[in-house]
């Protein structure tokens, strides 16, 4: 399970003795526990850990913009190296034109046939995506393939 992997890959950066990873990785497992405590579970499944860790990239990324703006490279550089953890743990994307097959499969699943069917189609959707898709890409190709 992925939340193992953090946690032997934060024993082992302790081990090696890297401070910044092992730091990341702890404020990370911090992170799990904490959702795992708010939704009453003793372990968090693989999607509940990627949703965990897609919502510490956007605020890594809102960060970056702003040190981006300041001359402190110095917080760049760890902003950009954790970024570079999480993406390690974060399924790769998949290409367009998969996401919209996947789309188009669960419409016709839903028999949806207008924006109505939005939610239903999004739901289903995001659950066969599996976290390998931006939510704001398939709300904007859900939205018009049920426009059209």
């Amino acid at each position: 399970m992925l939340e193992e992997k953090i946690y032997a890959d934060y024993v082992r950066a302790l081990k090696a003795k890297e401070k910044d990873k092992a730091q990341f990785l702890s404020f990370l497992r911090a992170e799990l526990k904490n959702q795992a405590i708010n939704l009453k579970k003793e372990i968090l499944d693989d999607v509940q850990v990627i949703d965990v860790l897609k919502k510490q990239k956007k605020k890594l990324l809102d960060s970056k913009e702003q040190i981006e703006k300041s001359t402190r490279q110095d917080l760049l550089i760890q902003v950009n190296s954790e970024i570079a953890v999480l993406e390690g743990y974060l399924p790769q994307s998949l290409p367009k034109e998969e996401i919209v097959k996947i789309i188009e499969e669960a419409v016709l699943e839903l028999g949806a046939s207008s924006i109505k069917d939005m939610g239903k189609v999004m739901k289903l959707s995001l659950e066969k995506l599996a976290g390998r898709a931006d939510s704001k890409e398939v709300s904007q190709i859900v939205k018009d393939k049920l426009s059209n």
